[in-house]
């Protein structure tokens, strides 16, 4: 800054008669200041902190407002007798029925090209195993969590859609009835009932999944090479609400219990994979099956960041991952601001060049997305053998006050200790500089 000394400073000279001039030069410069200060302030609420935002920042940008009071008189697929939810009934011609729709529903149309729905469920009795119903009421918030941070929607599915399709069979016609349901999603995500989100500002890169309708994540050696069913899982997929999808499910359905083909698949399963006929399994089968054609070529098994990373890996790095955290906020300022939870996306953003060195998946120090308790069975309680109980209870509350700091943050508390979570500490102001 330029400094001015008042002994080298000399006060000009005004005449009497230039002084209504300048007066009002004065009031017409003091009026455009004021009109670009408010025009910016206008544009910008928080332009005193514009240049510590990175230039790349693409905030999203919230849909425009849907108009839920309209369905026009049009007919749509919705009015055809013949066409049904259940996945024994065969849907042609989806992309067009859907885009008809869009069409007719002008304020559902705008970013329909990456809105994402969520599926997840249990099941419809109360749970058996200790404290279970707690538990999957916490991993349900824990997603409503992430989908009112990312305006996201969601729906929770406690009832059998298809009797015929038990276990993990049935978040087929729940993800089925999904896509006909909501034609205005692009994507549904299947999250199982023991998942809980560990990075609650983490994006789904969809960018990256324009060539693609199904991604879930695995080890590719594994499924192609190996012929694994543990390859890959099932528990957290996502699915683009296409044609090509629908004809997936049908697919994958038809290698299910409820298939007059099921024993000859259970065969096929035994034969290639080297287990039984489950979800899991058969999906495993098709990818590899599938991995030359072209329709094989729009199943990514993800392997960049964890869309579903298995617990026991996880849980015990959570402790010196927060610390890691608190460590960038403790030199970024900016990262240490309050901010209303609405913009909790906008700070997502700002931490990503500070993340550029933490790796990803396992050994890295930066949150994992999404973590799966597979084996753990928490409605039920009876969990795989190669575990205890005990232990599967602490991860499930170490992951869930580990993503519920995330959320809690925003409303001025944190749990100190992430195996109680029944305590939290209010943060002073300007933490944890």
């Amino acid at each position: 800054m330029t400094g001015f000394s008042h002994t080298s400073w000399r006060k000009p000279s005004i005449r009497t008669h230039d002084r209504p001039t300048i007066f009002l030069a004065g009031v017409v410069f003091g009026s455009l200041l004021l009109w670009a200060f408010f025009s910016v302030s206008t544009i910008d609420p928080i332009f005193i902190f514009s240049r510590h935002m990175p230039e790349s920042c693409q905030c999203n940008k919230p849909d425009p407002a849907f108009n839920l009071q309209s369905d026009p008189p049009a007919s749509t697929f919705y009015d055809d007798p013949n066409f049904g939810y259940t996945i024994d009934e065969s849907i042609k011609n989806w992309d067009q029925k859907r885009q008809v729709w869009l069409e007719l529903h002008h304020s559902f149309k705008p970013q329909s090209h990456d809105r994402v729905f969520i599926v997840t469920g249990s099941q419809s009795t109360p749970c058996t195993g200790p404290s279970g119903d707690h538990i999957l009421l916490r991993t349900y918030r824990n997603k409503v969590d992430y989908c009112r941070i990312h305006g996201y929607d969601i729906f929770y599915n406690n009832v059998k859609l298809d009797p015929n399709m038990p276990g993990g069979w049935g978040k087929l016609p729940a993800v089925r009835a999904t896509m006909v349901a909501h034609p205005e999603a692009e994507w549904i995500w299947w999250l199982d009932e023991d998942t809980v989100i560990t990075d609650m500002e983490y994006k789904i890169p969809f960018h990256q999944y324009e060539g693609y309708n199904f991604v879930l994540h695995g080890w590719p050696i594994e499924v192609y090479e190996k012929k694994s069913w543990l390859g890959l899982n099932d528990g957290s997929f996502l699915i683009r609400n296409c044609q090509w999808s629908l004809d997936l499910l049908d697919m994958w359905a038809d290698m299910g219990p409820r298939s007059p083909n099921f024993d000859k698949w259970t065969k096929i399963l035994l034969d290639e994979f080297k287990h039984g006929p489950t979800d899991q399994t058969a999906l495993a089968y098709l990818i590899w099956k599938k991995q030359s054609d072209s329709f094989g070529k729009k199943m990514l098994i993800e392997t960049r960041y964890y869309l579903e990373g298995y617990w026991t890996g996880i849980v015990d790095t959570l402790k010196n991952i927060t610390e890691r955290y608190l460590e960038v906020e403790t030199r970024e300022g900016m990262l240490r601001r309050r901010h209303a939870e609405k913009v909790s996306e906008t700070y997502g953003v700002l931490r990503e060049p500070s993340l550029k060195d933490a790796g990803n998946e396992f050994g890295s120090w930066r949150r994992p997305f999404v973590t799966h308790f597979a084996g753990c069975q928490p409605c039920s309680g009876k969990h795989n053998p190669v575990f205890t109980g005990e232990g599967c209870r602490n991860g499930m509350d170490k992951a869930l006050n580990f993503a519920d700091n995330q959320v809690l943050r925003n409303y001025g508390f944190v749990h100190r200790n992430l195996l109680d979570s029944s305590v939290v500490s209010s943060l002073p102001f300007d933490y944890p500089a």
